[in-house]
């Protein structure tokens, strides 16, 4: 197992096209329901146990070689609003170009030729993960640890957060990366037995809603 490669794929100058991206903190700051280190804190472990859960479950069922398309179908299924579904396989499509850049396979390529306008982004990490030698824990600590930080990374541009401070946020949010990647892990690992519905189905409206609503937006610092 080539352990060091999760340092590559979690790094966030891994050029994914997450940069672009607030997961959702754009909305929320401009809601007013993120306003410090405190709120922050707040929405992150919110959003860690919702969509955090479903994204590490579905990237972690990927590493361990279950059918993409049908992790991809899964992923559909479980992003009820059309904006977060275009972010999600536009974030896909960047994952893929820098994956097949970084750790090629016949598995990405036949992925991103079966879905040439982008996969559901946490399948995709997934497969990158699987190319880069990477265990399923691997991935769904990738994904969870994906799910904070991007929020943490977009509150210090919008607030003027202090940076220190939003990294003692996640420091603190820890041991809730520990529990979620673990269950996303062991939920990959039952579909065998069980079948691709025993992956969460976690759901946070509030982020959903407001998400479209900030796909209309028409000036935005990011993308979603």
């Amino acid at each position: 197992m080539n352990r060091a490669a999760l340092l590559i794929l979690a790094d966030g100058r891994f050029p994914a096209g997450g940069h672009a991206h607030s997961g959702g903190a754009e909305p929320a700051v401009a809601a007013g329901r993120i306003r410090d280190a405190d709120s922050l804190e707040d929405y992150c472990r919110g959003r860690l146990h919702t969509t955090g859960l479903v994204a590490a479950a579905l990237a972690a069922a990927a590493t361990e070689g279950h059918d993409p398309l049908a992790l991809d179908g899964a992923a559909d299924a479980r992003t009820p609003v059309p904006a977060l579904r275009t972010s999600a396989r536009r974030l896909g499509r960047q994952m893929m170009r820098a994956a097949r850049a970084t750790w090629p396979s016949a598995e990405l390529d036949a992925l991103a030729s079966a879905r040439p306008r982008g996969a559901h982004q946490p399948v995709v990490l997934g497969m990158a993960a699987r190319s880069a030698g990477l265990a399923p824990l691997d991935a769904a600590y990738t994904a969870v640890y994906e799910t904070v930080s991007a929020p943490a990374t977009a509150t210090v541009r919008l607030l003027s957060l202090d940076p220190f401070d939003a990294t003692a946020v996640l420091a603190r949010l820890a041991p809730d990366l520990d529990r979620i990647a673990a269950a996303a892990a062991a939920a990959a690992g039952r579909i065998a037995e069980e079948g691709i519905d025993v992956l969460p189905a976690a759901s946070a409206p509030l982020l959903d809603i407001t998400a479209q609503e900030h796909a209309a937006w028409p000036v935005r610092l990011f993308a979603s």
